[in-house]
């Protein structure tokens, strides 16, 4: 089992500063007015620790419904800092959940709408997959106690001023990209996506076993035939990078699952344990295919667990926790060895079908792995070993191990 992943070293502490001092809409106000009620409670609310500042800031901010107003407008000089500092949009909703409320990320959520609509104009407009972190913000809420919001406002203002600045896994909005050129057949995505979807629903293990080794075999050729048809075609092709959330509980253990994912599938994976995700490096075909299976296989996992731990608890134990924990364990590192077996499978595989172009097949993807290896360290050139605490409940391992035997691949 494996004893350790890689972590960031989030240690860049760059705090952001609001620094537009805007007025009213009905026009420019004097020191009473209601820019100076809102440095009044942002300098009493966002740089102290304690609640009786964001009290004080909230009751400033209750005084007055202009007062309020211009401290919800300014919330959006906070959001665009963020993605200054790296951030996305899926990336700020997740650590305003992990430190504070969902309330607080409903407003956050709010903010990030309103932030956005400055871009839809611009022929630069949104980064690829920008969209879809979108399309799964929170939905709004009713406000309720003005008092209470007002102060839901302020803590969340002061989480966002104090985001370090993140190492960049792609543009930030209004910047210019250049369109991804996919070269393979545009069925094979889609079809990926019908067979895990079909492998998560079924209650047989056997059929979500041939189910998921259907979809990780095209996944396989998928990647091959992106790479070998950028080779041939001379098509600019670099790793790119993408985060992708390790949620609680048991993250250790989720985190060992991306890490097995993203090696099969000729990607680098580095978990943020402090933020909740992984960066995963590699090429845009590939980590498609490692957010799938990653996805696909927490859903099996999940389910093989909740009616593991039921037969146990039917035996009456009581011990779900360190039960479960063993469990994934045993699961991510069971996995980790199939999913090394099926790679090499679905290689040679591929190489069979390229016929007379496999003699291209190995150097090219010797040499994507290659700048894979290169951009990861380029991202993060410092990188810590994280020991994971090993499994203590050998129901749990022997229960984890037989679900990973028995999940799709």
């Amino acid at each position: 089992m494996p004893d350790a992943t890689d972590a960031t070293d989030a240690t860049d502490a760059t705090h952001a500063t609001h620094a537009t001092h805007a007025t009213d809409a009905t026009g420019p106000t004097d020191a009473t007015g209601p820019t100076d009620a809102v440095e009044r409670a942002f300098a009493a609310a966002l740089y102290a620790d304690g609640d009786d500042g964001v009290d004080t800031g909230a009751a400033l901010l209750t005084a007055n419904p202009a007062h309020a107003r211009e401290a919800e407008r300014r919330g959006e000089e906070f959001v665009r800092s963020a993605w200054q500092r790296g951030w996305q949009p899926a990336d700020v909703i997740r650590t305003v959940r992990r430190e504070l409320t969902e309330q607080h990320a409903t407003v956050a959520a709010e903010l990030i709408r309103r932030e956005i609509r400055r871009y839809k104009s611009e022929p630069a407009g949104l980064p690829p997959r920008w969209q879809d972190q979108l399309d799964e913000l929170p939905g709004p809420a009713p406000r309720g106690d003005r008092f209470l919001y007002a102060g839901a406002l302020l803590e969340l203002y002061r989480l966002l001023l104090r985001l370090p600045a993140l190492e960049p896994v792609g543009p930030a909005p209004g910047t210019p990209v250049h369109a991804r050129v996919g070269h393979a057949e545009p069925r094979t995505p889609a079809r990926i996506r019908a067979l895990l979807a079909k492998a998560e629903a079924t209650g047989y293990p056997e059929e979500a076993e041939a189910l998921t080794a259907k979809a990780q075999e095209l996944m396989a050729r998928h990647g091959v035939d992106e790479a070998l048809l950028a080779h041939r075609t001379h098509t600019p092709d670099t790793p790119a990078a993408r985060r992708i959330g390790v949620a609680a509980p048991y993250e250790s253990a989720k985190a060992i699952l991306l890490d097995a994912v993203a090696t099969a599938n000729r990607c680098r994976a580095v978990w943020n344990e402090a933020f909740g995700f992984s960066t995963v490096v590699g090429f845009d075909t590939d980590l498609d295919s490692v957010e799938l299976l990653h996805t696909s296989l927490l859903v099996q996992a999940t389910a093989a667990m909740t009616k593991a731990e039921a037969a146990q608890r039917a035996g009456g134990r009581k011990r779900t926790k360190t039960f479960r924990q063993s469990f994934l364990l045993a699961y991510a590192h069971r996995i980790a060895a199939r999913l090394d077996e099926a790679a090499d499978h679905g290689t040679a595989a591929a190489r069979d079908e390229a016929g007379a172009a496999a003699a291209d097949l190995l150097p090219v993807l010797a040499a994507r792995d290659v700048a894979v290896t290169n951009r990861t360290d380029e991202m993060f050139p410092e990188t810590t070993s994280t020991r994971v605490r090993s499994a203590q409940d050998a129901a749990g391992w022997h229960e984890g191990t037989a679900a990973a035997d028995r999940a799709g691949m």
